[in-house]
């Protein structure tokens, strides 16, 4: 795992709200309206944090047709395993690209 991965996906497990969600989702692929519901929040937040856990890479989408005929989306958590160890964390430091404080390259 590269450097800049490991803050992108450090970043995304940084919020209890997207821990939750997660949690959710290890039971099974759920559709956004059923999350929200289940972890208790408003539909635009869910997905807000689901861009966040879909850019680290910890979640898929996709949508489906109901028999209704409107779409549906569905998410499901990707499967992953992580092992932070020192030197681990050395070898990602190597690679970063993302500089410590973003406001100093802009």
């Amino acid at each position: 795992m590269t450097g800049d991965e490991l803050v992108r996906l450090l970043a995304a497990l940084a919020s209890p709200q997207r821990l939750r969600i997660l949690a959710e989702l290890a039971g099974g692929r759920r559709y956004v309206t059923e999350l929200a519901r289940k972890v208790g929040l408003s539909r635009p937040l869910v997905h807000a944090h689901l861009g966040k856990l879909s850019a680290a890479g910890l979640v898929t989408s996709q949508m489906e047709l109901a028999e209704e005929g409107h779409a549906i989306r569905y998410v499901e958590a990707t499967p992953f395993a992580l092992l932070l160890t020192p030197d681990s964390i050395a070898a990602a430091v190597r690679t970063l690209t993302i500089p410590d404080n973003p406001k100093e390259s802009s």
